[in-house]
């Protein structure tokens, strides 16, 4: 199993916007296992997106279909002004032993 943390900084006041939108998308995208989280400690304003898949090559695959079911599209379209949201944001995946 992998998880892979997508990480963004936000700009003040938006964290908990971005997290939101995000919450609404791991929704309608039960199979990913998605975890949404803001910090508590750290650097400010993060929030990471956090989701489990059976290897990297099911995660590859997945990148593909994303956002192409209805349900999907629809939350998708919400995220059109997310680049405004955010500083920066970086992606780390993990093995889990």
């Amino acid at each position: 199993m992998i998880i892979v943390h997508d990480i963004f900084v936000c700009k003040p006041g938006n964290a908990s916007k971005l997290a939101k939108l995000f919450k609404e998308w791991a929704s309608v995208a039960p199979k990913k296992n998605v975890h949404v989280m803001s910090d508590m400690t750290g650097q400010f304003h993060r929030v990471v997106v956090a989701s489990n898949f059976e290897s990297l090559a099911v995660y590859e695959e997945d990148s593909k279909t994303m956002g192409q079911t209805p349900e999907e599209k629809v939350v998708m379209e919400k995220f059109k002004d997310m680049n405004e949201m955010y500083v920066s944001g970086s992606r780390e995946i993990y093995k889990v032993w």
